[in-house]
């Protein structure tokens, strides 16, 4: 007889729900939220599990990877999904929820998510910290600079030790302002060393990818950081049977709104990762206002600026790197940049 298991993982104990093929309870229980345990119930209590169905969460990664090592037939389901589709029940509680999991193992009607590699996600941590670390230093910066203008003191644009510096002489004969400020601008400091070792580290590992180097890098503005945030974040090409696709995963497709004869375009979705958005927004910024090598991706843009604005174009840019980065990956080929048209001489 087939099995289907829902698992509703809290941090410290996963509700458990087993099904028969006709929908009845054979049993319910708890369990620690340790893949190990979770393992030993499914085996004791659904021995011929067919499928196990938990939500994607905080604690997805580590208990998919660990379920899926011991043999079990594991599956992540979206939790918005899953919430949409049990948000008819009258009560809720753990129970009811582990068993509604188990219900949409029974009846397939679900979306898997597609849980990524555990060392996409080492380098995806990596980069969120120094993402959060520069938020942190601007903040700062900008703090510090704001204490300073109440007394008609400024600061020089730069982040670097001129800043520090600038700051320093400006609080050196106020020692009640000064204390303040000279324990903002310490803490400015030590962020500013951990960015740097961390730019490092992770500069370090794109040079060392093949992909990173040799394919992602050569697109027009994609630096290490855009490298290394969109291979974490596809993590496997084949999913994606166009490039279309990819955009539309990173949240830079306009939303539809169609009800009879209404038909219209908004604006870009942000459902996707908004750290890898940020980037290849940055990288169009770039590539639109920096690289002076012809490409055609930026001559589009540039000439699609002159209709919608700069805005929209970098953002149609950053859609428009997304699939060729995607392109890129599956094809495994470099940029192709354009060739120069030459000069005529007279």
């Amino acid at each position: 007889m087939s099995h289907y298991v829902g698992l509703d993982v809290s941090l410290k104990e996963t509700s458990v729900c087993v099904i028969d093929g006709s929908g009845h309870a054979v049993w319910r229980g708890t369990c620690r939220s340790e893949p190990d345990a979770m393992a030993a119930t499914i085996r004791k209590r659904a021995p011929e599990a067919e499928r196990v169905v938990l939500e994607s969460g905080i604690l997805s990664t580590w208990h998919w990877h660990g379920l899926k090592e011991l043999g079990i037939p594991i599956v992540c389901v979206d939790a918005r999904q899953a919430k949409a589709a049990l948000s008819g029940r009258p009560n809720k509680s753990d129970e009811l929820d582990a068993e509604g999991l188990a219900q949409l193992a029974r009846t397939g009607w679900y979306a898997e998510v597609r849980v990524k590699s555990l060392d996409s996600h080492k380098i995806r941590s990596a980069l969120v910290a120094r993402a959060k670390l520069v938020g942190l230093k601007q903040t700062l910066s900008n703090t510090i600079r704001a204490l300073l203008k109440t007394f008609g003191l400024f600061t020089k644009r730069s982040n670097g030790k001129g800043f520090a510096e600038t700051v320093r002489s400006h609080i050196s004969d106020e020692p009640l302002l000064g204390k303040g400020i000279e324990a903002l601008l310490s803490s400015w400091e030590r962020i500013s060393t951990e960015i740097k070792i961390l730019n490092n580290l992770l500069t370090g590992v794109a040079r060392r990818d093949p992909l990173c180097r040799q394919i992602l890098m050569t697109a027009p503005g994609v630096g290490a950081m855009t490298a290394l945030a969109f291979k974490t974040v596809i993590d496997d090409p084949g999913r994606f049977q166009r490039g279309e696709e990819v955009s539309a995963y990173l949240g830079l497709a306009p939303k539809r709104h169609q009800s009879g004869e209404v038909d219209r375009m908004g604006r870009i979705s942000k459902c996707g990762d908004a750290l890898l958005r940020s980037y290849l927004f940055e990288a169009a910024t770039v590539a639109m206002s920096r690289i002076r090598r012809e490409n055609s991706p930026a001559a589009w843009a540039k000439m699609l600026c002159k209709r919608v604005g700069a805005a929209k174009a970098r953002v149609a840019l950053a859609r428009k790197l997304a699939v060729i980065l995607f392109s890129m990956w599956r094809t495994n080929k470099p940029f192709r940049w354009s060739t120069p048209h030459p000069v005529p001489t007279a």
